[in-house]
């Protein structure tokens, strides 16, 4: 009898900190997925292809296709969904306050910190203004650091041996990819202990570990 159908079909770039937040996800799930490779500077950057412009018309990544074939977009809606669909092993607690607290967390991330370092930005910043290779670097670093300050102080009084508390949660899911992007442009993590520890303590669980870029089938 043969394997069955993956659940899903994940569209990722094995760098891409939106896709790597799902990656997680579906790991920690423990969801059959298939990687679809999406390579985000090859060629001008293959999210820009007629292609994957008919999956996602905004031209990010990931996108995460179900099995009846709807196309969903945006790395929270996607684990929102996830969570919904799935809910065990729980990334969310039951605590409406708690809840609402984790979501901020991923939202300061995904819409604070993320979106002003990401790779269209950087881009943009080089067409408009000729930015070098050494002030993108400096402004994601800026931008990382500025909001690394404040998330140290967010999570320190919640964090246990996670972000929020002692259960992986969406948090986690969304913290450690940013990390990596700190680590690439070279933002001292010392000044963020809490943000660093649990970073840590999540990064050796098998879950991540799949997760990781380095072992994606794309990585370069």
């Amino acid at each position: 009898m043969g394997a069955s159908a993956p659940d899903y079909q994940l569209y990722s770039y094995w760098r891409s900190s939106a896709s790597w937040r799902v990656r997680i996800v579906l790991e920690l799930k423990g969801l059959a997925y298939e990687y679809v490779p999406v390579h985000l500077v090859r060629g001008g950057g293959e999210q820009h292809t007629v292609a994957h412009d008919a999956r996602n018309p905004f031209h990010e990544l990931p996108v995460l296709t179900t099995a009846a074939g709807a196309h969903l977009r945006q790395s929270v809606a996607i684990v929102e969904y996830l969570e919904e669909l799935h809910p065990a092993p729980a990334l969310l607690p039951r605590d409406p306050v708690a809840r609402a607290q984790i979501r901020a967390i991923v939202e300061a991330v995904n819409s604070g910190i993320h979106p002003i370092q990401n790779l269209k930005v950087l881009q943009q910043i080089e067409l408009d203004f000729g930015a070098t290779s050494e002030a993108k670097v400096a402004w994601a670093r800026q931008w990382i650091a500025r909001g690394f300050e404040a998330l140290e102080r967010v999570i320190s009084p919640v964090a246990g041996a996670h972000a929020f508390g002692d259960a992986v949660t969406l948090a986690d899911c969304f913290i450690i990819p940013q990390v990596y992007n700190a680590h690439r442009f070279g933002v001292a993590m010392e000044a963020y202990p809490t943000i660093a520890r649990v970073t840590a303590s999540a990064a050796v669980l098998e879950a991540f570990v799949r997760a990781h870029p380095d072992v994606q089938p794309d990585a370069a």
